[in-house]
């Protein structure tokens, strides 16, 4: 039903640019792109700290026109090793950039991450902070570059770097252990010991 209503809608925005003036187009909106990191991951063998690289995937690539990847991994232990991305995306107004890394815990069903989004702004740094940064702690690592924090999210970070006209953003997120949320919630939960 969907597929139909989708084709005749894109009929109907065929037809009326045909005849300019005698109707307004209208285009079906787009299907949200696949999610390739996701699926280049698991088809090199990456299992273990799949959930982690989809929900961060998913994440960094929703509202793209269009992405694709470039991908690292340990070809002899591809389950085991750790796993390296680069994440080029197309938005409306812009290109982007992200990385997401995602590392195997030796001996533990849990994976560190960390994931970086790389943008560039057509505003100030300074106006940045201001807008979007209130309350963050900035830390001044050189003339041009600061980067920001907020104490309730200890292992995120924005770093804004002074790029005129523009400014280079880079949000970037860590977190060692993690793991999935389906799966602790499935794991059976400790019993306190029997009172004697």
């Amino acid at each position: 039903m969907m597929k139909m209503l989708r084709w005749t809608l894109l009929a109907i925005g065929f037809w009326g640019s045909a005849h300019i003036g005698m109707a307004q187009q209208v285009l079906a909106p787009a299907a949200a792109p696949q999610d390739k990191l996701a699926q280049a991951a698991a088809s090199v063998g990456v299992q273990k700290c799949m959930p982690a690289i989809r929900r961060l995937s998913a994440l960094t690539i929703q509202g793209s026109r269009s992405h694709d990847v470039l991908l690292d991994w340990d070809r002899k232990q591809p389950d085991a090793g750790p796993f390296f991305s680069l994440i080029g995306m197309e938005f409306p107004n812009a290109g982007v950039a992200a990385s997401v890394t995602a590392v195997p815990d030796a001996n533990a069903s849990t994976c560190t991450i960390a994931a970086e989004r790389i943008s560039v702004a057509p505003f100030t740094c300074a106006s940045i902070a201001q807008s979007e940064l209130p309350g963050y702690q900035m830390f001044r690592l050189l003339p041009t570059y600061a980067v920001y924090t907020d104490p309730k999210e200890p292992t995120s970070s924005v770093s804004l770097i002074d790029s005129p006209p523009g400014c280079l953003v880079i949000r970037r997120f860590v977190e060692y252990h993690w793991q999935d949320p389906a799966a602790a919630v499935s794991q059976p939960v400790a019993k306190p010991p029997a009172k004697r």
